[in-house]
Protein backbone atom coordinates (compact mmCIF):
# COMPACT_ATOMS: atom_id res chain seq x y z
CA UNK A 1 0.00 0.00 0.00
CA UNK A 2 1.59 3.66 -1.00
CA UNK A 3 1.70 5.90 1.89
CA UNK A 4 -0.41 8.96 1.52
CA UNK A 5 2.95 11.27 1.98
CA UNK A 6 3.92 9.90 -1.50
CA UNK A 7 0.76 11.55 -3.05
CA UNK A 8 1.39 14.59 -0.49
CA UNK A 9 4.95 15.17 -2.21
CA UNK A 10 3.23 14.85 -5.70
CA UNK A 11 0.77 17.44 -4.79
CA UNK A 12 2.61 19.79 -3.30
CA UNK A 13 5.24 19.12 -6.64
CA UNK A 14 1.98 19.77 -8.93
CA UNK A 15 1.01 23.29 -6.75
CA UNK A 16 4.53 24.78 -7.05
CA UNK A 17 5.55 23.81 -11.20
CA UNK A 18 1.99 25.30 -11.10
CA UNK A 19 2.86 28.98 -9.33
CA UNK A 20 5.79 28.77 -11.56
CA UNK A 21 3.35 29.97 -14.18
CA UNK A 22 1.18 31.71 -11.99
CA UNK A 23 3.03 33.15 -9.16
CA UNK A 24 -0.55 34.87 -7.47
CA UNK A 25 -2.37 30.99 -7.37
CA UNK A 26 -3.02 30.86 -3.97
CA UNK A 27 -4.46 34.47 -3.76
CA UNK A 28 -6.98 33.72 -6.55
CA UNK A 29 -7.79 30.09 -5.12
CA UNK A 30 -8.40 32.56 -1.28
CA UNK A 31 -10.32 34.83 -3.58
CA UNK A 32 -12.77 31.82 -5.08
CA UNK A 33 -13.20 30.01 -1.34
CA UNK A 34 -14.24 33.23 0.39
CA UNK A 35 -16.60 33.61 -2.37
CA UNK A 36 -18.42 30.13 -2.41
CA UNK A 37 -18.55 30.79 1.26
CA UNK A 38 -19.71 34.40 0.94
CA UNK A 39 -22.49 33.31 -1.83
CA UNK A 40 -23.44 29.75 -0.29
CA UNK A 41 -22.93 29.58 3.57
CA UNK A 42 -20.77 27.41 5.59
CA UNK A 43 -21.22 24.03 4.01
CA UNK A 44 -21.84 24.08 0.33
CA UNK A 45 -21.78 21.19 -2.14
CA UNK A 46 -19.26 21.75 -4.80
CA UNK A 47 -18.83 20.62 -8.34
CA UNK A 48 -15.01 21.22 -9.09
CA UNK A 49 -14.74 20.93 -12.46
CA UNK A 50 -11.01 19.84 -14.09
CA UNK A 51 -10.26 18.84 -10.62
CA UNK A 52 -6.79 17.63 -11.59
CA UNK A 53 -4.99 17.11 -8.57
CA UNK A 54 -7.30 17.98 -6.29
CA UNK A 55 -5.73 21.13 -5.06
CA UNK A 56 -8.83 23.50 -4.57
CA UNK A 57 -10.77 20.77 -3.38
CA UNK A 58 -7.80 20.39 -0.98
CA UNK A 59 -8.13 23.95 0.23
CA UNK A 60 -12.09 24.43 0.09
CA UNK A 61 -12.23 21.13 2.24
CA UNK A 62 -9.49 22.71 5.42
CA UNK A 63 -11.08 26.29 4.78
CA UNK A 64 -14.73 25.53 4.97
CA UNK A 65 -14.82 21.56 6.44
CA UNK A 66 -19.19 21.16 6.17
CA UNK A 67 -18.43 21.38 2.49
CA UNK A 68 -18.61 18.26 -0.06
CA UNK A 69 -16.90 18.30 -3.28
CA UNK A 70 -17.52 16.46 -6.22
CA UNK A 71 -14.18 16.64 -8.55
CA UNK A 72 -14.21 15.97 -12.37
CA UNK A 73 -11.58 15.09 -14.33
CA UNK A 74 -10.02 12.11 -17.01
CA UNK A 75 -6.59 12.97 -16.55
CA UNK A 76 -5.90 9.29 -15.22
CA UNK A 77 -2.27 10.87 -13.42
CA UNK A 78 -3.76 13.53 -12.00
CA UNK A 79 -6.87 11.97 -10.55
CA UNK A 80 -4.25 9.22 -9.28
CA UNK A 81 -2.82 11.81 -7.38
CA UNK A 82 -6.17 13.13 -5.85
CA UNK A 83 -7.29 9.62 -5.29
CA UNK A 84 -4.33 9.66 -2.91
CA UNK A 85 -4.48 12.93 -1.02
CA UNK A 86 -8.17 13.27 -0.99
CA UNK A 87 -9.63 9.48 -1.73
CA UNK A 88 -10.18 8.80 1.91
CA UNK A 89 -11.96 11.63 2.66
CA UNK A 90 -15.80 11.34 2.85
CA UNK A 91 -16.19 14.57 1.73
CA UNK A 92 -14.97 14.04 -1.44
CA UNK A 93 -16.15 12.42 -4.50
CA UNK A 94 -14.07 11.75 -7.42
CA UNK A 95 -15.59 10.97 -10.86
CA UNK A 96 -14.16 10.35 -14.16
CA UNK A 97 -15.80 12.42 -17.29
CA UNK A 98 -14.75 14.39 -20.88
CA UNK A 99 -15.53 18.00 -20.45
CA UNK A 100 -16.18 17.70 -24.59
CA UNK A 101 -18.77 14.82 -24.38
CA UNK A 102 -22.26 16.87 -24.59
CA UNK A 103 -23.48 14.18 -21.88
CA UNK A 104 -20.61 14.45 -19.29
CA UNK A 105 -22.83 14.93 -16.38
CA UNK A 106 -24.77 12.14 -16.60
CA UNK A 107 -21.40 10.46 -14.97
CA UNK A 108 -22.38 12.97 -12.20
CA UNK A 109 -24.30 12.01 -8.81
CA UNK A 110 -27.64 13.55 -8.78
CA UNK A 111 -27.75 17.41 -8.28
CA UNK A 112 -28.19 20.47 -7.81
CA UNK A 113 -25.02 22.50 -6.44
CA UNK A 114 -24.40 25.40 -4.87
CA UNK A 115 -21.19 26.01 -6.59
CA UNK A 116 -19.40 24.56 -9.53
CA UNK A 117 -15.19 25.94 -9.26
CA UNK A 118 -12.14 25.75 -11.76
CA UNK A 119 -9.33 27.42 -12.33
CA UNK A 120 -6.74 27.02 -15.57
CA UNK A 121 -8.80 24.46 -16.98
CA UNK A 122 -11.91 26.02 -19.26
CA UNK A 123 -9.16 27.25 -22.12
CA UNK A 124 -8.15 23.91 -23.20
CA UNK A 125 -12.14 23.31 -24.62
CA UNK A 126 -12.91 25.00 -28.07
CA UNK A 127 -15.22 27.84 -27.92
CA UNK A 128 -18.05 26.05 -28.88
CA UNK A 129 -17.84 23.08 -26.33
CA UNK A 130 -17.10 26.13 -23.56
CA UNK A 131 -20.01 27.80 -24.42
CA UNK A 132 -22.46 24.54 -24.27
CA UNK A 133 -20.28 23.90 -21.28
CA UNK A 134 -21.31 27.26 -19.73
CA UNK A 135 -25.36 26.23 -20.36
CA UNK A 136 -24.60 22.83 -18.56
CA UNK A 137 -23.82 24.04 -15.85
CA UNK A 138 -26.36 26.74 -15.47
CA UNK A 139 -28.70 23.42 -15.20
CA UNK A 140 -26.38 22.11 -12.65
CA UNK A 141 -26.88 24.53 -10.04
CA UNK A 142 -29.58 26.09 -7.97
CA UNK A 143 -30.86 29.31 -8.35
CA UNK A 144 -28.50 31.46 -6.25
CA UNK A 145 -26.09 28.95 -7.07
CA UNK A 146 -22.47 30.71 -8.43
CA UNK A 147 -19.96 29.79 -11.03
CA UNK A 148 -16.59 30.53 -10.43
CA UNK A 149 -13.80 30.48 -13.36
CA UNK A 150 -10.11 31.38 -12.98
CA UNK A 151 -7.98 31.52 -15.94
CA UNK A 152 -5.70 32.68 -18.51
CA UNK A 153 -7.92 35.94 -19.70
CA UNK A 154 -5.78 38.60 -21.62
CA UNK A 155 -7.31 41.83 -22.22
CA UNK A 156 -5.86 43.05 -25.92
CA UNK A 157 -6.82 46.62 -25.08
CA UNK A 158 -3.61 46.83 -22.99
CA UNK A 159 -0.57 45.83 -25.31
CA UNK A 160 1.98 47.70 -23.43
CA UNK A 161 1.05 46.53 -20.28
CA UNK A 162 0.92 42.76 -21.32
CA UNK A 163 4.41 43.19 -22.60
CA UNK A 164 5.99 44.22 -19.11
CA UNK A 165 4.50 41.55 -17.28
CA UNK A 166 5.59 39.17 -20.26
CA UNK A 167 9.43 40.02 -19.78
CA UNK A 168 8.91 40.30 -16.29
CA UNK A 169 7.71 36.57 -15.84
CA UNK A 170 10.31 35.30 -18.04
CA UNK A 171 12.83 36.50 -16.26
CA UNK A 172 11.30 35.22 -13.12
CA UNK A 173 10.85 31.80 -14.49
CA UNK A 174 14.41 32.02 -15.69
CA UNK A 175 15.36 32.66 -12.21
CA UNK A 176 13.36 30.06 -10.45
CA UNK A 177 14.15 27.70 -13.21
CA UNK A 178 17.86 27.88 -12.09
CA UNK A 179 17.00 27.20 -8.54
CA UNK A 180 15.37 23.75 -9.88
CA UNK A 181 11.62 24.59 -10.25
CA UNK A 182 9.80 22.03 -13.00
CA UNK A 183 8.19 23.65 -15.74
CA UNK A 184 5.62 21.64 -17.26
CA UNK A 185 7.87 19.11 -19.26
CA UNK A 186 10.29 18.29 -16.61
CA UNK A 187 7.04 17.94 -13.86
CA UNK A 188 5.83 15.27 -16.26
CA UNK A 189 9.35 13.85 -17.01
CA UNK A 190 9.65 13.22 -13.29
CA UNK A 191 6.24 11.73 -13.21
CA UNK A 192 6.62 8.96 -15.90
CA UNK A 193 10.04 8.17 -14.04
CA UNK A 194 8.22 7.04 -10.75
CA UNK A 195 7.22 3.44 -11.31
CA UNK A 196 3.91 4.60 -9.18
CA UNK A 197 2.95 6.83 -11.71
CA UNK A 198 4.30 5.68 -14.83
CA UNK A 199 1.02 3.99 -16.51
CA UNK A 200 -1.23 6.42 -15.90
CA UNK A 201 1.40 9.06 -17.46
CA UNK A 202 1.65 6.74 -20.26
CA UNK A 203 -2.38 6.29 -20.39
CA UNK A 204 -2.52 10.12 -19.98
CA UNK A 205 -0.16 10.52 -23.10
CA UNK A 206 -2.07 8.72 -25.01
CA UNK A 207 -5.31 10.78 -24.23
CA UNK A 208 -3.98 13.93 -24.63
CA UNK A 209 -1.38 14.04 -27.00
CA UNK A 210 1.60 16.47 -27.50
CA UNK A 211 1.33 19.87 -24.78
CA UNK A 212 -0.74 22.75 -27.01
CA UNK A 213 -1.83 25.78 -25.90
CA UNK A 214 -5.46 26.31 -25.59
CA UNK A 215 -8.24 28.90 -26.71
CA UNK A 216 -8.22 32.15 -24.54
CA UNK A 217 -10.50 34.93 -24.79
CA UNK A 218 -10.65 38.12 -22.51
CA UNK A 219 -13.19 38.43 -19.33
CA UNK A 220 -15.98 39.98 -21.25
CA UNK A 221 -16.05 36.94 -23.59
CA UNK A 222 -16.65 34.75 -20.77
CA UNK A 223 -19.21 36.90 -18.73
CA UNK A 224 -21.13 37.38 -22.00
CA UNK A 225 -22.07 33.80 -22.68
CA UNK A 226 -22.44 33.20 -19.05
CA UNK A 227 -25.77 35.85 -19.03
CA UNK A 228 -26.66 34.34 -22.48
CA UNK A 229 -26.57 30.32 -20.84
CA UNK A 230 -29.01 31.28 -18.11
CA UNK A 231 -26.73 33.27 -15.57
CA UNK A 232 -28.59 36.13 -14.06
CA UNK A 233 -25.43 38.16 -13.93
CA UNK A 234 -21.57 37.54 -14.55
CA UNK A 235 -18.40 39.60 -13.43
CA UNK A 236 -14.94 40.02 -12.84
CA UNK A 237 -14.07 38.72 -9.40
CA UNK A 238 -10.67 39.29 -9.49
CA UNK A 239 -7.51 39.82 -12.08
CA UNK A 240 -4.21 40.34 -12.66
CA UNK A 241 -2.76 41.49 -15.66
CA UNK A 242 -3.16 38.31 -17.83
CA UNK A 243 -5.57 36.33 -15.50
CA UNK A 244 -9.03 37.01 -14.35
CA UNK A 245 -11.46 35.28 -12.18
CA UNK A 246 -15.10 35.30 -13.47
CA UNK A 247 -17.77 35.07 -11.11
CA UNK A 248 -21.49 34.05 -12.49
CA UNK A 249 -24.87 33.82 -10.43
CA UNK A 250 -26.99 31.55 -11.58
Amino acid sequence: MVDRQHWEQWQRSWDRQQEWYLPDREERFRVMIDLVGAVTGPAPRVLDLACGTGSITERLLARLPGATSVGVDQDPALMTIARGVLGEDERFTLVTADLKDPEWARALPPGPFDAVVTATALHWLPATDLTRLYTDLAGLLRPGGVFLNADHMPDPEIPLLNAAERAQRHGRQEREKADGVLDWESWWLAAAADPLLADQVAARNALYGSHADGESHPAGWHTERLVASGFAEAGVAWRSVTDAMVAAVR
